[in-house]
């Protein structure tokens, strides 16, 4: 396959103003400039990113988030700043730190019979959220099901959690994780608690699997692994 390159095209009014904030404030490197004697394009690249800043074009301003290590360290420390063209530069912390809200308890009964939504989730996979509070974000517990069963398009993945656990309630799932040999099948009665950022994949499950997976806290990153592969 040829060389392919994508570019995100923001507006601009004057593009002169641009140039210098887009390189020596933000650390960008200028790859094209055009036409010679009167710009009214140029070209940026840095951080995995390419953009493409026009004069006249009719588009929204938008926005570039640049993440770092040390964000104190870049752009004298800033968190956010309007670029001379209207984007917002959002800088943030590349890997931020799990937070692990304090727990609010309370009773909670979620029945089947309730006909809570099923929603399409990841993986074409069937979610059912069993605690809707999530006791003050502490918490997620959700019914999971895959209704036809067969072959499970997922990926390698991982998850940045305090805990999680996934009880395997019917039928059965052929599972494979990061250091752990062979792909398994976990059976109903069975349950595998995952620990925080290991590696696996569902590979395979029978029809109308349902397992229950509770995590901690409720809202968690899941982040694809494109280099893994399984089993290792």
């Amino acid at each position: 396959m040829s060389e392919i390159n994508a570019e995100v095209v923001l507006p601009t009014l004057e593009l002169r103003n641009d140039i210098p904030f887009f390189t020596n404030e933000l650390g960008f490197k200028m790859d094209m400039i055009y036409p010679a004697d009167d710009p009214t394009t140029a070209v940026f690249s840095g951080y995995g990113l390419r953009i493409r800043i026009e004069r006249g074009v009719d588009l929204a301003p938008g926005k570039i988030r640049i993440l770092c290590k040390e964000p104190k360290k870049f752009a004298n420390g800033k968190n956010l700043i309007t670029a001379p063209n209207g984007t917002i530069i959002e800088i943030d912390t590349l890997n931020p730190p799990l937070i692990l809200p304090t727990t609010k308890h309370s009773f909670v009964v979620r029945k089947l019979a309730d006909q809570a939504p099923w929603v399409i989730g990841r993986a074409g996979m069937h979610y059912r959220d069993l605690i809707p509070n999530r006791l003050g974000g502490s918490i997620i517990a959700s019914h999971i099901r895959i209704p036809d069963g067969g072959p499970v398009p997922d990926t390698v993945h991982y998850h940045t959690v305090g805990f999680q656990l996934i009880f395997c309630y019917r039928g059965w799932v052929d599972l494979v994780y990061e250091d752990q040999g062979e792909p398994f099948r976990l059976f109903a009665g069975n349950c595998v608690i995952q620990p925080p950022e290991i590696r696996h994949k569902v590979l395979y499950a029978s029809e109308n699997i349902e397992v229950i997976e509770i995590g901690v806290p409720a809202e968690h990153v899941t982040t694809i692994d494109h280099n893994m592969e399984l089993p290792n």
